[in-house]
């Protein structure tokens, strides 16, 4: 059971989204489709991508361009209007992504390849390098574009924008979107 929207997850509610999925938000032909590690308990818990207070995803996709205001998580069908989709690696929440096996992201890596040729999106973006690098089998990959494509579409790997993730300040995570965003716009 899903959370309303008017109230935070409690605990209970959390342990509860273990192993829970977040839908997909996709259709056939997005200019991009971004690609999280999985759901985290609290998105599942509200059955929103990167709905944890404190990630920084809605605010970098705002001011790098993708949208023309900031969008709360429980809007992000707006973004398919904009040709941008979200889905995640491993389809299950977990607490953290290190509770994550090596065998879950490249099953994970799997699945996303077959869900990649069947909607073909121009651009499939990972948002997070390490989970690029186990789910594609690129242990030396950098952020960035790609050299080979993923699945038939061009691959950018993206930082996550957990604020967890310290490598990243906000205008870095911004500067990198944003060259994606521009890239997207080259190919609609």
């Amino acid at each position: 059971m899903k959370v309303s929207a008017a109230r935070s997850p409690t605990r209970r509610d959390l342990e509860a989204a273990r192993g829970a999925r977040v839908p997909d938000l996709i259709r056939p032909g997005l200019s991009v489709l971004l690609c999280g590690i999985n759901p985290s308990l609290y998105s599942a818990a509200v059955g929103h991508h990167f709905a944890r207070p404190g990630n920084r995803f809605w605010l970098t996709l705002f001011r790098a361009g993708y949208t023309d205001r900031l969008l709360r998580p429980d809007e992000e069908g707006e973004l398919l209007e904009r040709g941008v989709g979200i889905t995640n690696i491993v389809a299950h929440a977990t607490r953290s992504a290190a509770e994550l096996t090596r065998d879950d992201y490249r099953m994970g890596g799997l699945a996303l390849a077959r869900k990649v040729r069947r909607y073909r999106p121009r651009i499939v973006a990972f948002v997070g390098i390490e989970a690029y690098r186990i789910a594609a089998r690129k242990p030396l990959a950098k952020v960035g574009p790609q050299p080979e494509r993923f699945a038939g579409a061009e691959a950018w790997v993206l930082p996550n924008p957990s604020g967890i993730n310290a490598h990243y300040q906000i205008d870095d995570l911004i500067a990198v979107y944003r060259k994606l965003a521009r890239r997207s716009a080259r190919t609609r």
